[in-house]
């Protein structure tokens, strides 16, 4: 664990995502105006990220069978109505995977 590639594999890490984190405050201070597209970009960005995901979580659903079609619909319905119920994204996917899980595990 002392090998000196990991650490130095860490710390340039740590020091991108520090640099990454602390850029945004320091080109765009109070006194400037943020720019129309980054603005643009906020509003989009998260919905594009969460469509992304969307996508990448049902690429392998093979949609004519039966057991694996059937987990995923609810587990998206879980979490579709577990979103409008509440209005929370973090607790609307904790719901649809633990209810997907459990309808992989002990129904289907």
């Amino acid at each position: 664990m002392r090998d000196p590639y990991i650490i130095q594999a860490v710390l340039v890490i740590a020091a991108v995502t520090a640099a990454l984190r602390f850029i945004p405050f320091i080109v765009f201070k109070n006194d400037k105006k943020t720019p129309r597209i980054v603005e643009k970009l906020g509003r989009i960005l998260p919905y594009a990220v969460m469509g992304m995901l969307v996508v990448y979580c049902l690429k392998e659903v093979k949609v004519t069978e039966f057991d694996s079609i059937m987990p995923t619909i609810l587990g998206c319905l879980i979490t579709g109505g577990t979103y409008i119920w509440k209005r929370n994204t973090l607790i609307s996917i904790a719901c649809g995977t633990i209810g997907y899980m459990l309808l992989v595990q002990l129904v289907f």
